[in-house]
């Protein structure tokens, strides 16, 4: 499809990407009206799928503390556990005939199962660390901090992507770090509703930065393994990454909850249970769900986009929860968190220009290397 493989040759390398195909004398096929349709409509409803997933998702953890959850081990577990759900999606795209028109070598078993297994690892540690953040910070400044992993994402890429730095991308991670130390100085755990213990902002906003850092690192070694290992970026071979990945993170992350010895008090937790025992698991499996269906939002992002524009939307929908926190648990948005939301806001907004921009550069490659190409044929005719 004309839209999706021109986005793609902006995301494996931009411009020099864009001339390298180019300059092989093809020009791509324009897409059909159904084509073009089809192809943000699979966009789209991931958009959707990320955004509200990623609110409701934060949510639901909130009010899991705030109504008397406390097992640190149990909201890790639902962040990966709902990885069966995919198991569907999974089955229906293995069975449909591969599309690419040049066969690529699978990379042997051992390999990839080790690398699955690593960024299992490494997400069953990022939602630990996100577990005890949402515990000790107030949704809404959680969901600033957070905010950063755009900036990570840039500096991760740029080591382990080869994408470029430029003064827009320089921009937008200077004015996210700063709408993190606004947070940071204004000690922002005050003015809310929640059940937020004393003294631990300072822990709850250094294992937020952990945490994001070490998710936008977790997205760079997926994008790698596509271009390096897999060399494949097909909607299955995300949905298989994405279950295999999450089955390893939950399968740690219920060994964690045996090994610390919190399975023994959920019972009790169950029992004591603000809304109830029936609320309790409602709670859990909507989460659960939650976060699944922002994965596989996510995972669609990167089959259809990139994974630089996937964690684009991720932290653009990272500003809905601090309203939804204000509505629902009753945090206080005071004026230095709304300046922080701003800046922040402003940072995505820069980020997004710059692939806008980039895009537009690939497009009118494209568009030149095929009127040369026309013109040729023509006076060879």
């Amino acid at each position: 499809m004309g839209d999706a493989g021109e986005i793609h040759l902006q995301i494996a390398g931009g411009e020099d990407e864009a001339r390298a195909v180019a300059g092989n004398g093809t020009s791509p096929a324009p897409p059909s009206v159904s084509e073009r349709v089809q192809w943000w409509a699979v966009v789209l409803v991931n958009i959707v799928l990320v955004l509200a997933g990623q609110s409701v998702a934060n949510l639901l953890g909130r009010i899991y503390y705030d109504q008397g959850g406390g097992s640190l081990w149990m909201a890790t577990v639902v962040q990966s556990c709902g990885t069966p759900l995919a198991i569907p999606l999974l089955l229906y795209f293995g069975r449909r005939p591969k599309a690419t028109a040049t066969a690529v070598t699978r990379p042997p078993l051992l390999k990839i199962s080790a690398i699955y297994a690593g960024l299992g690892v490494l997400l069953a540690g990022d939602n630990l660390m996100y577990s005890y953040a949402l515990l000790y910070l107030p949704l809404s400044t959680y969901s600033l901090v957070c905010a950063t992993q755009l900036s990570f994402n840039a500096v991760f890429s740029y080591f382990l992507n080869k994408q470029k730095f430029t003064a827009l991308i320089l921009n937008s991670v200077v004015l996210l770090t700063f709408s993190a130390a606004l947070v940071g100085v204004s000690h922002g755990s005050d003015g809310t509703n929640s059940s937020v213990p004393e003294g631990k902002f300072p822990l709850g906003f250094a294992l937020t930065l952990s945490a994001s850092a070490l998710f936008s690192l977790i997205l760079s070694l997926m994008q790698l393994t596509f271009d390096k290992v897999l060399r494949s970026d097909t909607f299955y071979d995300v949905m298989e990454m994405q279950f295999w990945s999450n089955t390893a993170a939950a399968i740690v992350s219920v060994a964690g909850l045996f090994i610390s010895g919190e399975w023994s008090t959920l019972h009790g937790e169950m029992d004591g249970y603000k809304k109830g025992r029936v609320a309790y698991g409602m709670t859990l499996a909507w989460t659960a769900i939650s976060w699944q269906l922002t994965t596989m939002g996510l995972m669609g992002l990167v089959a259809s986009v990139s994974s630089l524009f996937t964690n684009v939307i991720s932290t653009v929908g990272l500003p809905l929860s601090p309203i939804i926190a204000v509505i629902f648990l009753g945090d206080r948005m005071d004026g230095v968190k709304v300046l922080a939301m701003l800046v922040a806001v402003w940072g995505f907004l820069s980020y997004i220009y710059q692939h806008y921009l980039d895009d537009a550069k690939v497009k009118k490659i494209l568009a030149e290397r095929s009127a040369e190409h026309r013109t040729v044929k023509l006076a060879t005719e």
